[in-house]
């Protein structure tokens, strides 16, 4: 390309050209940092967050600081309990219908108020625009869900009684309290207050830690949810760090919902199992992407774009293993390659860029040990494979290799970020094995043209979620079914009915009327037996259940 037909190509696209490399800064939106995070909104956004200490949080695209915060200690974490605690108990006698009304009117103020939000995490996270919006779409979607369902889902339920007739049976659906949820930084929005939203709903409070640079986006759910009328005590936030305040949290709460990795998993699920309270955990995966030889080729090439690059790579359901059958191999990878090489990278607070940064330092180091392993070990890179400081500090090219080992880490460990390994196979059978050879059992794909084909392999892949010809969303939004990991993969699922009756504890409620269940009306014990025994004989043959 000339430096003429450069320049060209920059005013068509506002895609700066870099050598040979196509992956370059996206156009630069107006707004910066300062512009967003100013002192007025970072009063307003921690007002009510109790800290003694002091801290900050960073942006990605530059590495320099947004804001400073309130830093909780043990004390402040104890007095949001005990604040969250008072209020909650006025909270449950709410009527279901006023709490769902509030999520109702959250949704309209999200999307109405969007363009601040996705400022902010895009900030926070690094993400390109798009991929912030993602989180958007998720909350109010939730949001609509749970305040349209939530008075069906703890309605009090009728059941068959012991002796028909005679025993009324309800089903009742408490509270469980105050919620304790420790909340990640990589999707700040949606993994907040999205899970947050139907444990408002059932009755409960909650005191979230979200992690220290991304809680920005987390508070300004918390203030719009207030003017959508949640009481404010009944929402409490701490900050700080995670080995400090997460015990903490645990410690206090009636139930503890967690996504992160799965060792920290692992720690909280212990603290919760020592307390005897409730736990739910969202963990890591290492999800596989099935590629079909009946395949529509272009379509899942363009798809595994999203499954694998979404985020960065930095979300627990995309695709790091992708397995191509043999037949269609070369032609899918050089589809792929084409256009994952043709994605913009970008720190623009606008629409355009493809992809965005890495969080930070930590993940930068994982993906870039893994990829540099892995060549070492006689990976092939086909396209991407390096880090781009000249876009921003934690800047990594969406990555696909080819040739991976066994023995490799990027081949059984969680990468976290927008690096794919490429597996041929030939047999089914096989690739379902190799698919689920793994602890993990979050998420995974299939690509097919037959629509049954894709069910029945979808039906022998343990993982919690399963997409045919995409690669994560249509399973996640569809919040009506259960979401969650197998194995390592975590406990417990959001959406659904699970996502809202996790939140709550059950309670049987059984009225005897007219005759006791004991002997009566002149009956013995051997005579009581014997009538019991044919009854029962008599609801098996009637069907009873």
């Amino acid at each position: 390309m000339t430096d003429a037909q450069a320049a060209e190509k920059t005013a068509e696209t506002g895609t700066a050209q870099t050598g040979t490399n196509p992956l370059a800064p996206a156009p630069e939106g107006a707004r910066t940092a300062a512009d967003v995070v100013t002192p007025e909104l970072v009063a307003q956004l921690t007002k009510g967050v109790a800290g003694s200490g002091r801290t900050a949080n960073h942006t990605p695209f530059t590495g320099e600081k947004l804001a400073d915060l309130p830093e909780s200690t043990p004390e402040d974490v104890a007095k949001a309990f005990e604040l969250a605690r008072a209020a909650q108990a006025v909270w449950a006698q709410t009527p279901v219908r006023q709490r769902a009304a509030v999520l109702l009117r959250f949704h309209d103020l999200v999307l109405e108020r969007q363009a601040e939000v996705l400022d902010l995490i895009q900030l926070e996270t690094g993400k390109a625009r798009l991929h912030a919006h993602e989180e958007v779409q998720a909350v109010a979607v939730a949001a609509r869900h749970y305040g349209r369902k939530a008075p069906a889902y703890l309605r009090p339920k009728r059941h068959a009684g012991a002796m028909p007739t005679l025993t009324k049976v309800t089903e009742l659906r408490h509270p469980r309290g105050v919620v304790g949820q420790i909340a990640p930084w990589n999707y700040p929005l949606e993994l907040s207050v999205g899970d947050a939203l139907p444990a408002f709903v059932a009755g409960n409070a909650v005191v979230m830690k979200p992690d220290t640079e991304t809680c920005l986006t987390a508070l300004w759910a918390r203030d719009l949810l207030i003017e959508a009328g949640l009481p404010a005590d009944v929402f409490q936030v701490v900050l700080g760090d995670g080995p400090v305040v997460g015990p903490e949290v645990v410690r206090h709460a009636d139930y503890v919902s967690f996504t992160g990795s799965t060792r920290t998993g692992r720690e909280v699920a212990q603290g919760a199992a020592a307390r005897l309270v409730g736990v739910s955990l969202e963990l890591g995966g290492k999800n596989a992407m099935l590629v079909l030889e009946d395949a529509d080729i272009e379509k899942a090439a363009a798809g595994a774009v999203r499954a694998c690059f979404s985020s960065a790579g930095q979300l627990c359901i995309s695709i790091e293993r992708l397995y191509v059958h043999e037949s269609i191999a070369d032609t899918f990878l050089e589809r792929f390659a084409a256009r994952t090489k043709a994605m913009r990278l970008g720190t623009s607070l606008a629409y355009g860029a493809d992809m965005g940064s890495l969080v930070g330092e930590r993940q930068l180091e994982t993906v870039t040990r893994h990829v540099e392993e892995a060549v070492a070990k006689g990976a092939k890179v086909v396209a991407g494979g390096v880090a781009r400081p000249d876009i921003g500090p934690y800047f990594f090219e969406p990555t696909i290799l080819d040739g991976v080992a066994t023995d490799m880490s990027v081949c059984g460990e969680e990468t976290f970020g927008p690096v794919v390994s490429v597996y041929r196979f030939t047999d089914e059978d096989e690739v379902i094995e190799r698919a689920n050879a793994t602890a993990y059992g979050l998420n995974s794909s299939v690509w097919t043209r037959n629509g049954r084909r894709g069910q029945e392999v979808a039906a022998r892949l343990r993982t919690g979620t399963v997409n045919i010809n995409e690669g994560y969303a249509p399973a996640y939004g569809s919040v009506q079914s259960p979401m969650g990991g197998m194995k390592e993969s975590g406990l417990g699922r959001r959406h659904g009915s699970e996502g809202i009756l996790k939140y709550t504890e059950a309670q049987t409620v059984a009225h005897q009327r007219v005759l006791p269940m004991a002997p009566s009306l002149g009956m013995d014990d051997e005579k009581y037996a014997q009538f019991m025994s044919r009854s029962l004989r008599l609801m098996k043959a009637f069907r009873f259940r």
